[in-house]
C-alpha cells in the first residue's frame, strides 16, 4: 500500500516515514502543501496524511484541490488545532478524518487501516488462495498451515497481487503500488522480488502461482 505524508516538521515526517515503512507501507513524503498537492494529484496513493499548518499551501487548501481534481483517496489531517470549529472546517474541506497532535502511532495505524478499508469493504482481512493464506492485518503468510518468511517488500508484492488475483498487473502498476517514487523505474527490483517470491511460495508445488504474461506483466492465479 502506498501512502503520502505531507508534513513540514522534518523530525516528525521522518519518524512517520520510518515507522510506516516498518509496517509494510510504501511511503512518499513532502514538506510543503504545494509539493504535497502535486504528488497526490499525480500518483495513485491509498491514503494521504496531511498536516494542517503547512508552508506554501495549507492543509485545507490542499484537500479542496484534491477533491476538485477528482482524487477520492482518503485524506487524514493531523493538526495541533483542537477546536470543534476547526475540525468541522477541515472535514467540510473534504478530509475523511482528523487527529490532534500529539498522537500515538498505534492510533494512527488504526485510523489508516479503518480509512483504507472503506473502499474495499467487500474484501476479507484474510486472503486465501488454495493452501496459501495471507493475513493482511498481522502481515503473516502461511502455506499449508506453515509460516512463510517474507521480507517487507516481498509481502507487499504478494498482497498487491493477491488483492487482484486473476488480473494481469503491469510492471509499472506494481512499482506504483509497492515502491515509492525514489525507486529507479529501470532497475530490476520487481523481477528480483518476483523470483524470490516464487521460490518461497511455489516450492514443492506442481501448479504455478505467479505467472509471467509476456509483454504485459504478472498475474497471481491458480487457474493454469
Amino acid at each position: 500500500m502506498r501512502i503520502l505524508i505531507v508534513e513540514d516538521d522534518e523530525e516528525l515526517r521522518e519518524l512517520l516515514r520510518r515507522s510506516l515503512a516498518a509496517e509494510a507501507y510504501a511511503v512518499d513524503t513532502a514538506n510543503n502543501g504545494e509539493t504535497g498537492s502535486f504528488l497526490a494529484r499525480t500518483n495513485p496513493y491509498r491514503i494521504v496524511i496531511l498536516d494542517y499548518n503547512l508552508p506554501n499551501k495549507k492543509g485545507d487548501e490542499v484537500c479542496k484541490e484534491l477533491r476538485q481534481a477528482g482524487i477520492t483517496c482518503p485524506v487524514l489531517i493531523v493538526s495541533v488545532e483542537s477546536e470543534v470549529a476547526d475540525k468541522v472546517h477541515l472535514l467540510e474541506s473534504g478530509a475523511d478524518d482528523y487527529m490532534c497532535k500529539p498522537f500515538s502511532f498505534t492510533e494512527l495505524v488504526a485510523r489508516i487501516k479503518s480509512l483504507v478499508r472503506r473502499p474495499y469493504h467487500i474484501q476479507e482481512p484474510v486472503l486465501t488462495l488454495e493452501d496459501l493464506s495471507i493475513d493482511t492485518e498481522s502481515k503473516l503468510v502461511t502455506k499449508a498451515g506453515k509460516g512463510v518468511y517474507l521480507t517487507r517488500k516481498e509481502y507487499m508484492l504478494l498482497e498487491c497481487m493477491a488483492r487482484r488475483s486473476g488480473q494481469i498487473l503491469t510492471r509499472s502498476e506494481i512499482m506504483e503500488e509497492v515502491w515509492n517514487n525514489e525507486t529507479d523505474p529501470f532497475s530490476n527490483t520487481v523481477e528480483a522480488h518476483i523470483r524470490n517470491l516464487r521460490k518461497k511460495i511455489e516450492g514443492g508445488r506442481k501448479k504455478k502461482l505467479i505467472h509471467t504474461v509476456p509483454g504485459r506483466g504478472y498475474k497471481l492465479d491458480y487457474s493454469r
